[in-house]
């Protein structure tokens, strides 16, 4: 079982940056694949981006690549998503989740456990 926590969430206006945390329990962390998804009023929950155990393979949406970064510390056991010159359209909750799979279905948004979001405001 592993529990997620993100933290990081806010209001920032256009252009300006945020850095999301996620936090897990579980001594397996390390062997997780990880992710962020967003979910705007009224849309569905979209992925953002993706981290393998090693850190060693990142994906992101098109529309975030060259903003947003993610990373992670293991010896933490948290994941970080470092979000720069944000725009409205970044406006959502954004989750944290964990998957198990070495593959990378997560992108997909298949994945064995989820946090309960931190809100990521954006004024323009």
């Amino acid at each position: 079982q592993v529990q997620l926590v993100e933290s990081g969430g806010g209001l920032v206006q256009a252009g300006g940056s945020l850095r999301l945390s996620c936090a897990a329990s579980g001594r397996t962390f390390s062997s997780y694949a990880m992710g962020w998804f967003r979910q705007a009023p009224g849309k569905e929950r979209e992925f953002v981006a993706y981290i393998n155990w090693n850190g060693v393979s990142t994906f992101y949406r098109d529309s975030v690549k060259g903003r947003f970064t993610i990373s992670r510390d293991n010896a933490k056991n948290t994941v970080y998503l470092q979000m720069n010159s944000l725009k409205p359209e970044d406006t959502a909750v954004y989750y944290c989740v964990a998957d198990s799979s070495s593959s990378s279905r997560l992108r997909f948004g298949i994945y064995d456990y989820w946090g309960q979001g931190t809100q990521v405001t954006v004024s323009s």
